[in-house]
């Protein structure tokens, strides 16, 4: 499918970053790496799309170190439920342990947005993510895999949301 073409209801995206390194796989985006690549082995998901990876400051700002992230677009036989549930596996086979929210972490792995199933609000799983629109971590890089992208619920397109994020959000692609 032609990334410029893509429409919301044939699109699935994940959100991913990481800002402790791993004894395993090392820094950050090495990790992620490793973790796009382990999300594919079963053979009922494959990461059709991952965009650059991006630089950023925490949100919201404390003297953690800086997030490497990222969004990948995934296909996938599988539901929204066993999708989350499996991204949350990957998290744990590399060491995630959630104790509290926006804390430093060695992997991230977010449901953004599940196929023609535009909202969802059940069962645990909130799709479109419900702060994405408020974070450049998940936008600038969701626009370069999806530029025609919008918000379901908002109805804003992602050059919208980008234009209204904080000012106070630092971020730097990649090189």
């Amino acid at each position: 499918m032609n990334n410029d073409t893509a429409r919301n209801d044939r699109v699935i995206l994940i959100a991913f970053g990481a800002n402790l390194p791993t004894e395993e796989y090392g820094a950050p985006a090495d990790t992620l790496k490793a973790a796009l690549k382990r999300l594919a082995e079963d053979g009922d998901i494959s990461v059709a799309n991952v965009s650059p990876f991006y630089e950023t400051a925490p949100v919201p700002v404390s003297d953690q170190p800086w997030y490497v992230n990222g969004v990948a677009r995934l296909e996938t036989v599988l539901g929204a439920h066993d999708l989350l549930a499996r991204l949350h596996h990957v998290e744990a086979e590399f060491g995630r342990v959630r104790r509290e929210r926006n804390e430093a972490r060695v992997i991230d792995l977010d449901l953004i947005a599940y196929g023609d199933e535009l909202v969802i609000e059940e069962g645990g799983i909130q799709v479109p993510h419900p702060r994405m629109h408020q974070r450049a971590f998940v936008l600038l890089p969701l626009r370069d895999i999806v530029p025609n992208w919008q918000h379901p619920q908002l109805c804003q397109s992602i050059d919208d949301l980008i234009r209204a994020l904080p000012a106070d959000q630092e971020i730097r692609k990649q090189s």
